[in-house]
Parts: structure tokens; C-alpha cells; sequence
């Protein structure tokens, strides 16, 4: 007798049930299709929150804060396939980008890019046990923040020609303090949901 191989649930998104009544194949590409779409959804939304800051025209968002859960949750390419929709449907004339800027390019438009890199990174880290403890999970978004911080502020630099120092400056430290608030919660948010759902397993 062969047995039935179960698909090892590695990332958040794996709970999510497959859609019944069509074939197990086609019915777990619709999952993952409208998980895509959700994802996106969730970082257009979330990014609708957004302070202009004096000094810098980058302005401080919860779409961060959004891409790095979508990463983790979703897992890497789901991650890629759901920050690349936000990412392509913006440029399209979606307005859903921070401080309700449409289209691609701009001082900004870096830290999206960066958007796609990390959430990517982010989840196939999460693929690996990185969103399981506090310790790993802050790990985790730490090195998803660096990314975004990269290509963000190596993009400012180019479309503005201020200098490294002027860069990070106006591209990096001013959101220093808000990152860590929402790395905190992050690393709160994920290893409490794996914790829920491995007590729901059990019973």
C-alpha cells in the first residue's frame, strides 16, 4: 500500500483550506490565487495610512508593516506573486500606494521595489521556521527592513543626488524608531498565531 503524502504546512497561509468541490489541484490554485489578491488588498489598505514627515518625501506608512506579515504569512513566492500585484496594479493606476501617489517611479518608489525583494525573503525565511519564536521572528523582519532600507534609500539617492550621509538621513533614520514599534509587533502577532494554530491541531 502507498501512503498519502500530506503537504507539510510551513507557512501560515498552508492552514488555509483549499477550495472544495473541484479538483484538489485546481481548487488549491484558487486558494492561492485569492490569497495573492488578498495580500495585496491588505498592503493597499494598510499602506493608506501614511504621515508626511518634514524633511524627507518619503512618508512614514503601516505599508511596511503590511509587506513584512504578507511575507511572512504567505510564504516566499506567494509573497512575490501578492507584493508584485500591489507593485504592477499600482503602476496601473491603482491608487493605493503610500500618500495616494499613483504610477511607478518618483523618489519613493525604491522603498515598493524593496517591497517585493523583502516580502520575498521574509517568506521563504518564514518557510524555514523564521516567524516560529520571538527571537527568530525579529530576526527575520529585521533583515526584511534592511532590504527595503537598501533599495529605498539607494533609489532616493538616485533620483534626488543627495549623498550617502543625506540619504540615510532623510530615508532611513527618521523611520528607525517606527520600525522597531512594528518589528515588536510582528514578532508578538506571528509566533502567538503559530502558537493558536498548533492548539488547535491538537484537539
Amino acid at each position: 500500500m502507498t501512503a498519502i503524502a500530506i503537504p507539510r504546512k510551513r507557512v501560515l497561509a498552508d492552514y488555509v483550506p483549499a477550495v472544495a468541490g473541484i479538483p484538489a489541484s485546481v481548487g488549491a490554485r484558487v486558494r492561492d490565487l485569492a490569497l495573492v489578491a488578498a495580500g495585496a488588498g491588505f498592503i493597499g489598505l494598510l499602506a493608506q495610512w501614511s504621515v508626511p514627515l518634514p524633511g524627507t518625501p518619503v512618508p512614514l506608512t503601516l505599508g511596511t508593516f503590511a509587506v513584512l506579515l504578507t511575507g511572512a504569512s504567505l510564504g516566499g513566492v506567494r509573497a512575490l506573486l501578492s507584493v508584485g500585484t500591489y507593485l504592477v496594479a499600482g503602476g496601473l493606476g491603482v491608487n493605493w500606494f503610500a500618500g495616494h501617489r499613483e504610477g511607478w517611479g518618483g523618489a519613493t518608489f525604491g522603498y515598493i521595489i524593496g517591497y517585493v525583494v523583502a516580502a520575498t525573503l521574509v517568506g521563504w525565511l518564514a518557510q524555514r521556521g523564521g516567524d516560529r519564536t520571538v527571537a527568530k521572528t525579529v530576526v527575520t523582519m529585521v533583515l526584511g527592513n534592511l532590504v527595503i532600507y537598501a533599495v529605498g534609500v539607494a533609489w532616493l539617492m538616485n533620483v534626488t543626488g543627495l549623498d550617502l550621509s543625506a540619504g540615510l538621513k532623510a530615508g532611513m533614520t527618521p523611520f528607525l524608531i517606527g520600525d522597531a514599534v512594528k518589528i515588536a509587533a510582528a514578532a508578538g502577532v506571528l509566533p502567538a498565531a503559530w502558537a493558536l494554530v498548533k492548539r488547535v491541531e491538537k484537539r
